[in-house]
């Protein structure tokens, strides 16, 4: 009975000395998300209080802050410029489109993405210790890449980037 308990406090010891990484991004704080602040511009005066525009709820106004704007001109370009493709990507932006393109990939590929991630964790809430919650989702998907390098030479590809064959 005590090698059971000892293999159990081992255990129990190392599985502590996991590295998870970036990807588990829950937080055990009760304290407050500092990644949900969001910097505003400073309140400015208006030189004459009586003609002020009538608010308009869920609209803009001048200390709200515009993402795209602030990163092209962070990035040493001119905003009013940032809307369209310029004309010297014009060739990139046919070639990326020649098979078509789908609206609304972005918002497509996050609702299955969250699907996938549900279905593959239906019994998550029942595990001893902590796991990566990105490779058990994924851990399907992934490719063995010996086993991929292996199959491209036995169909002739040269590997030149993956290590030789002992």
């Amino acid at each position: 009975m005590s090698r059971i308990l000892a293999l159990i406090l081992i255990m129990a010891s190392l599985s502590a000395c996991t590295n998870k990484g970036l990807r588990d991004l829950q937080s055990n704080s009760r304290g407050p998300d500092e990644f949900i602040v969001e910097p505003k511009a400073e309140l400015q005066t208006p030189s004459d209080l009586t003609a002020l525009p009538t608010p308009t709820p869920g609209q803009g106004n001048l200390s709200d802050v515009n993402p795209v704007d602030e990163a092209v001109i962070a990035l040493g370009g001119k905003p009013s410029r940032a809307t369209a493709v310029p004309a010297s990507d014009s060739a990139l932006v046919t070639a990326a489109s020649r098979f078509g393109v789908t609206p609304g990939i972005r918002e497509n590929l996050a609702e299955e993405d969250a699907e996938f991630r549900r279905r593959q964790s239906r019994f998550t809430q029942y595990r001893l210790f902590r796991e990566d919650l990105y490779n058990r989702a994924y851990r399907n998907e992934r490719l063995d890449a010996e086993t991929t390098a292996e199959s491209w030479r036995r169909a002739g590809a040269k590997t030149p980037s993956y290590p030789p064959l002992n």
